[in-house]
């Protein structure tokens, strides 16, 4: 199977896990319904967050460290500076945890 079919299978696993387990972390904070739909509404911003910038960063840095490994057998000398771009490619997972981390404390 192609990487792009099992994107979306993996998103619709997700989002099922997190409409399933919001009710529970609810019940047990015995929480009001208003303010329990604002927390299910907070746990489903940061589960998106992570989740698309963890895509996106597997999707960037399957693209660049091919790209990078095709340069570098051309060009041995630009290894070291591909690998850099490999690295910006994965801050974007690390970026999407930080925001999940953000929206959790307001």
């Amino acid at each position: 199977m192609r990487p792009e079919k099992r994107i979306i299978p993996m998103l619709l696993t997700i989002l099922t896990l997190m409409i399933l387990l919001a009710p529970v972390a609810a019940e047990k904070a015995q929480l009001t319904p208003e303010f329990a739909e604002i927390e299910s509404i907070k746990f489903l911003a940061m589960t998106l967050s992570v989740s698309i910038c963890a895509v996106a960063a597997a999707y960037a840095v399957a693209r660049v460290s091919v790209a990078a490994l095709a340069g570098a057998t051309e060009k041995p000398e630009i290894l070291g500076r591909s690998i850099i771009l490999v690295g910006l490619a994965e801050g974007i997972a690390i970026y999407g945890l930080l925001i999940a981390f953000l929206i959790w404390i307001t």
